[in-house]
């Protein structure tokens, strides 16, 4: 049997990995603008980490994570997501003790076995930033903006910001009791995983795609109407501080995202055929529940691969030029070993070179540099070598310029 990708896996080559590579570079040149250090955490944790962090009644840890014992007989988790493994590493490396905040970014893949469709694989890379160490609204919508920085340097049209509060652990519980008794009521038409989850989590009802269990969270209460005045005061602020920068956002109750350890703000952007790009929001619990100090926190995650989807849906994928500046080709044995010089020459000036290696035909060496995108060409042969003298070829405009073989490095610089 011929050896294929596992499903839900892709290989990245060509004209999408240059792709790839110019969103990356744009995300973190807006983190360098925004004073975020990069992070790189290991591909794989100790799973205890997402089984407290993310929540044992989540879709990730009960039915999404890769998860194996190692041959020490420790049970170990391919990274389902970025925000668990940053706060170990907060912790672990004492970053609690710099000037306050500490704000991080990565960009890595991360893992999860679900049904592959898409924009959503099982190998994905994701691009988080995560603040720790201000609880202040101010904090919530600078990684907002980020984000919206982000759509307009990549020119994605009507991407809407929805924004909610979850509130925090004292205001749910009022609501927790309120909402479980309206769950008994309709009890006998939930899916079984709701019916499992509704005691110690009932606000994962809400994200449930049981289109009987969506009906039944239709007409739930939502936690926004029972802030305490901590948590009404926070959002509060938020939204004020969103229309001081003439940030448009909806209100949209039923954000609660797929995580356990969100606190207070939530929020979602969502493009204009209705579907998710991104989300985060706050999580001041996550830091003490993993076994830290008391920190506030707030953060993001986005999937490359749902940015490139949404761009795509949209026919505006960035046209990557892949420009050569010259391509050297050769007839006979000596002339090979002067173009490896040039050559050589050539890229300790930074000048893009391609080089001749399949012994071809001069006609072939010059239809292969066409094909290639070389903007000049020069053959160098036996006459060449002799007389120090060379046409360079201009491939835009035909033109044939007569020079010498040491003059080629100052035209092409210059």
């Amino acid at each position: 049997m011929e050896i294929q990708l596992p499903r839900g896996t892709k290989d990245w080559f060509g004209d999408e990995i240059e792709v790839r590579r110019y969103i990356e570079n744009i995300e973190r040149e807006l983190c360098r603008l925004f004073n975020i250090k990069e992070l790189d955490t290991p591909v794989f944790e100790y799973t205890e980490l997402f089984e407290r962090g993310v929540g044992d009644t989540t879709d990730i840890v009960q039915k999404e994570m890769y998860t194996f014992m190692d041959k020490g007989d420790r049970s170990i988790t391919l990274k389902p997501e970025g925000t668990a493994g940053a706060v170990r590493a907060f912790m672990q490396n004492n970053m609690y003790a710099n000037v306050q905040p500490t704000k991080l970014f990565y960009i890595m893949p991360m893992f999860r076995y679900e049904k592959p469709q898409s924009g959503r694989l099982r190998q994905h890379h994701q691009f988080g930033v995560e603040y720790f160490g201000s609880s202040e609204p101010t904090a919530d919508v600078e990684v907002i903006t980020l984000l919206i920085k982000l759509f307009c340097k990549l020119k994605l049209p009507d991407v809407k910001l929805h924004i909610n509060s979850i509130g925090c652990k004292s205001c749910r519980r009022e609501y927790n009791e309120r909402f479980i008794k309206y769950l008994e009521e309709n009890k006998e038409d939930l899916c079984d995983t709701c019916r499992e989850r509704m005691y110690k989590n009932p606000m994962r009802v809400i994200d449930c795609k049981n289109i009987q269990c969506k009906d039944i969270a239709k007409n739930a209460p939502r936690v926004l109407d029972y802030l305490d005045d901590e948590c009404k005061n926070h959002f509060e602020k938020l939204k004020r501080l969103l229309e001081v920068q003439n940030i448009a956002y909806e209100i949209d109750k039923d954000i609660v995202r797929g995580q356990d350890y969100y606190t207070k703000t939530v929020f979602e952007f969502i493009d204009r055929r209705g579907s998710t790009i991104c989300g985060g929001g706050r999580y001041d619990n996550l830091v003490e529940e993993i076994g830290g100090k008391s920190i506030p926190a707030v953060g993001f995650g986005v999937g490359v691969e749902r940015l490139l989807l949404a761009l795509t849906e949209e026919n505006i994928l960035p046209i990557i030029k892949n420009d050569i500046d010259i391509f050297i080709g050769y007839i006979g044995d000596k002339a090979c070993e002067e173009v490896q010089k040039l050559a050589s020459s050539f890229r300790d000036y930074n000048i893009k070179v391609e080089v001749e290696h399949m012994n071809r035909s001069v006609k072939a060496q010059m239809k292969y540099a066409d094909k290639i995108g070389a903007k000049n060409v020069v053959i160098i042969g036996d006459n060449e070598l002799k007389t120090g003298i060379c046409k360079l070829k201009n491939m835009h405009t035909g033109e044939e310029n007569e020079t010498t073989l040491d003059k080629i490095l100052h035209m092409l610089y210059n």
